[in-house]
């Protein structure tokens, strides 16, 4: 299955997100790069922004903002209307986000995540369904709320 990815970093993930662009290309996922293109010192808003309004408008199915730790990329990435950015740095917390919370950005911590775990964490996280279920009225619930602010 081929997923179309937007990805975006600041300089503290840069060398991540590079991994990941020959990554997903290589598993013959369509890749859209928005940044940023070396490890000089950006701040990480406008791009995690930019990547979270590429996947709400459709032209990715899903996002992955990178940082040092990825925290400031998720809470950057979560207020775009429609985003649901999950931090995840293991396993466990990458497949909950699909199966529970049918996150569409991922965030992670290019500090924090050594390539070999993140690539795991990444195919995880691009395999994975939501389930469904109870967790469906979780979810209309955060629309219904993002629909009333």
């Amino acid at each position: 299955m081929t997923v179309r990815v937007a990805i975006g970093s600041d300089h503290a993930g840069y060398r991540l997100k590079e991994h990941f662009v020959v990554t997903l290309k290589d598993l013959g996922h369509e890749v859209e790069d928005l940044g940023t293109h070396s490890e000089e010192p950006v701040d990480y808003p406008p791009i995690c922004f930019a990547v979270g309004a590429v996947v709400v408008r459709g032209g990715a199915e899903r996002g992955i903002v990178l940082g040092g730790s990825g925290q400031g990329e998720q809470i950057a990435a979560n207020k775009v209307k429609g985003v649901r950015a999950a931090l995840c740095n293991d396993l466990y917390t990458a497949r909950l986000s699909r199966q529970h919370n049918d996150a569409n950005v991922l965030a992670m911590g290019g500090r924090i995540v050594a390539f070999e775990l993140a690539d795991e964490i990444l195919q995880l996280w691009l395999t994975t369904s939501f389930l469904g279920g109870r967790h469906s009225s979780r979810i209309e619930q955060i629309l219904e709320q993002e629909r009333r602010a």
